[in-house]
């Protein structure tokens, strides 16, 4: 961690949003917060990433303040995997995996990432919208891949910084907005409250 004094608080404990928000150059402390992220039958997944973001931000926003932590603009985010309107969570079995993997093979779907920073000036949230195509994914590979361990943190059942980059035949976006913290747009959030990147 940068020995400097943070400019930032992110409000989450992904290590990959910590290693991009590092690579732009922000110094930043983590706040551990955790909420509930069920989903309403009635929400778009647009509509379902953002109050996610935003909820997450609100309490990092909460945990600051109960800390007596120095009031600083609080960053989080939220990454979802969509096919059909359908969002993709995290795999709880193997079984599971396979099934969004199939869902995911040989075809396009879109990862959208929100990002929100909250501070005392108020909220801001943006919305990065990245399309994914897959090649065909066997059986075995699904299988191999389960086995890596690499999945099973990962909304949609993959990481595209990880092995799973294997599946990928092309993107159209945000590479770092599938990661989980689109920098172009992280890096405007920032700028317009005061933090700068680089």
């Amino acid at each position: 961690m940068n020995p400097q004094q943070p400019s930032l608080y992110l409000a989450s404990s992904s290590p990959r949003r910590a290693e991009l928000l590092t690579q732009i150059g922000v110094c930043f402390e983590v706040l551990q917060c955790s909420i509930d992220e069920t989903a309403s039958a009635s929400e778009t997944p647009a509509q379902y990433v953002s109050r996610m973001a935003m909820q997450k931000a609100s309490e990092g926003f909460r945990v600051m303040a109960e800390l007596s932590k120095s009031p600083l603009p609080v960053l989080a985010a939220d990454t979802i995997v969509v096919v059909n309107e359908k969002i993709l969570g995290k795999p709880e079995s193997e079984e599971h995996a396979a099934d969004m993997l199939r869902q995911l093979s040989g075809t396009t779907h879109n990862v959208m990432t929100a990002v929100t920073v909250m501070s005392e000036r108020g909220v801001d949230t943006v919305i990065s919208d990245t399309r994914v195509e897959f090649r065909d994914v066997s059986e075995a590979e699904a299988s191999a891949y389960w086995q890596s361990g690499e999945p099973g943190d990962k909304a949609g059942g993959y990481g595209i910084q990880g092995m799973g980059a294997i599946f990928v035949a092309r993107i159209e976006g945000s590479y770092s907005g599938v990661v989980g913290l689109p920098l172009a747009e992280t890096g405007g959030l920032l700028q317009s409250v005061g933090i700068r990147c680089l």
